[in-house]
């Protein structure tokens, strides 16, 4: 016969729920006791010890990361020897020198001269740009008195129609050996002031901005060059670039002399005319600006147009 099923009683059934919430709503209770304690322990900013605590932590790992980057360092000085060697203690005249460590300034051409510094030893006249994947070599890289006859033949070529490209290829790997060793006197001033105006004759705003910002290192650092000239190349830049923060901020920066240069003033009259929307005055600027700064006006001189016919439409 089957065995009666087992009756279980409404209160043993109640019981077992009503434990079994209880125990449910201890543990939850429970729960959010300790993350409320311990969220207002993380964040209770009157709590010093654990404001101290954490300090020491972060000075602990600092200190941490600075030792290993020493020692990195330390390491790399050790190591970097592949200059050692005849080629790179000669003179720029070819014949060997010697460089007392306590005299950096050996060549007053390169600031901080030591002797790891570079000196090339090719001969080529011409040599495309190529980047640097790894360390210079001395025999890749030409030396002074050769740069200064390769600026001489690349003026000539341009004066022969050469194409821009060939020729920007040609300044770049000029601008590398000058920058490879750290040659900063005025032949550098000259050779990026003069491939500066070539990217402006050709529109080739990205060479010119590379160039501007290397000119403006170089002039800070007192090697004399066109100054006013490129001062109001880059007023009119700012202009072009609707920069009024970092245009307002350089012209306030300009000394007396720059401001009584013709073209930096020619500069600061095209700023005005655009700020009161003179725009007769702006035009007759236009067709008046010295050197070559209407090369970069080109660049915004419809936009301005657009502007005045807005204006004489509306009225």
């Amino acid at each position: 016969m089957p065995k009666p099923s087992p009756v279980l009683s409404m209160q043993s059934s109640l019981k077992r729920k009503s434990n079994d919430n209880s125990q449910t709503s201890n543990k939850k209770i429970k729960k959010t006791s300790v993350s409320k304690s311990s969220t207002s322990h993380a964040l209770d900013p009157n709590d010093m010890a654990a404001l101290n605590r954490r300090a020491a932590r972060f000075q602990r790992e600092h200190e941490i990361e600075r030792q290993k980057s020493s020692r990195q360092f330390n390491n790399h000085n050790s190591s970097y020897s592949p200059y050692a060697n005849s080629q790179l203690f000669k003179s720029r005249s070819g014949t060997p020198a010697t460089y007392d460590v306590d005299n950096p300034e050996a060549n007053p051409n390169v600031p901080n001269w030591d002797r790891f510094t570079i000196v090339g030893t090719s001969q080529e006249i011409f040599k495309d740009y190529l980047r640097l994947t790894s360390e210079p070599k001395p025999e890749q890289i030409r030396p002074y008195h050769v740069l200064q006859e390769t600026l001489n033949q690349l003026k000539k070529k341009w004066r022969e129609k050469a194409t821009y490209n060939w020729i920007c290829s040609q300044f770049k790997s000029l601008r590398q050996d000058l920058t490879v060793q750290r040659i900063k006197n005025e032949f550098t001033v000259t050779v990026y002031e003069i491939h500066a105006r070539m990217a402006l004759e050709v529109g080739d705003m990205v060479e010119y901005n590379q160039c501007q910002a290397m000119l403006r290192n170089l002039y800070e650092l007192g090697i004399p060059g066109k100054v006013e000239e490129f001062t109001a190349y880059r007023i009119l830049m700012l202009l072009h670039g609707r920069n009024r923060s970092d245009l307002n901020l350089y012209v306030g920066q300009l000394t007396e002399r720059q401001k009584a240069d013709p073209a930096v003033r020619h500069a600061l009259s095209v700023q005005r005319a655009i700020a009161m929307g003179n725009y007769h005055a702006l035009f007759d600027l236009y067709m008046n600006a010295p050197n070559m700064g209407a090369y970069i006006m080109d660049h915004f001189i419809d936009r301005e147009r657009i502007r005045a016919l807005m204006v004489m439409t509306k009225a």
